[in-house]
């Protein structure tokens, strides 16, 4: 029953989504290119509110809980685990006031409204996952990029999306890369859970009645422990906080 319900919701979703992509597609050109980056990024923010809220359409709500009081005058690097791309908005609208940015490959970056604008005008990186030297010159370009302009990187260790929830291992070259080129920044730990029930039959219909949770962790600086134990710290709080 549960799913036989998903599929008019999620036709309902789809095109609400669709909608607001292509009507903050126009908004995000006029912002960038006529007021410049302030105005882009409050029309990014308010898009990502509405991508975050049109969740509920399927009857599923996110609980963003971040108690740390952190500071503005500082870079960050957000590292969460990853299960789908609904991980994406709800970081990006609660997480704004720190500039969130991205390093995305670079599929994403032509061919989805707002999305793919946003990617390639919004100070966020694309990658080429088969080429490791341009990868890495990117990530170093937006860690430069971020320490210089106390923005904030997001990053997923796991590489790609966990399909169940389960947290993958980490990967760490991307994050060291970005913890030795931002030695002001604070490293900010969140774990996510529920969100791969977007998706847990595929892409249609999607999963609907989920609660999905942001759990934001004491923020820990750059230079606290040897690079290899403040990553294996990390990703401990991480994965021990993922909720079945």
């Amino acid at each position: 029953m549960r799913k036989i319900l998903a599929y008019p919701l999620t036709i309902i979703h789809l095109i609400i989504f669709g909608l607001i992509l292509v009507v903050f597609h126009l908004i995000q050109w006029v912002c960038f290119n006529v007021f410049g980056y302030q105005a882009h990024k409050k029309s990014v923010d308010f898009l990502n509110y509405f991508l975050t809220k049109s969740l509920l359409l399927l009857g599923t709500r996110v609980t963003f809980n971040n108690q740390h009081q952190i500071h503005t005058e500082q870079p960050c690097i957000i590292v969460s685990n990853h299960q789908s791309m609904y991980d994406i908005p709800p970081i990006i609208w609660h997480m704004r006031k720190h500039h969130p940015k991205f390093i995305s490959k670079k599929e994403l970056g032509k061919g989805i409204p707002s999305i793919s604008y946003n990617l390639r005008h919004g100070g966020s990186v694309l990658i080429d996952r088969k080429n490791r030297e341009q990868s890495l010159k990117e990530i170093l370009k937006l860690a430069i990029y971020a320490e210089k302009n106390n923005r904030s990187v997001v990053i997923f260790p796991e590489g790609t999306r966990s399909r169940t929830g389960k947290p993958k291992r980490f990967q760490s070259g991307g994050l060291k890369i970005l913890m030795k080129k931002m030695p002001n920044a604070l490293i900010v730990p969140v774990s996510i859970s529920n969100s791969w029930k977007t998706l847990r039959y595929g892409k249609f219909p999607m999963g609907i009645g989920n609660h999905i949770t942001f759990e934001v962790h004491q923020p820990v600086k750059v230079n606290e422990l040897p690079p290899e134990e403040l990553i294996a710290s990390v990703e401990k709080t991480i994965t021990s906080h993922v909720k079945a």
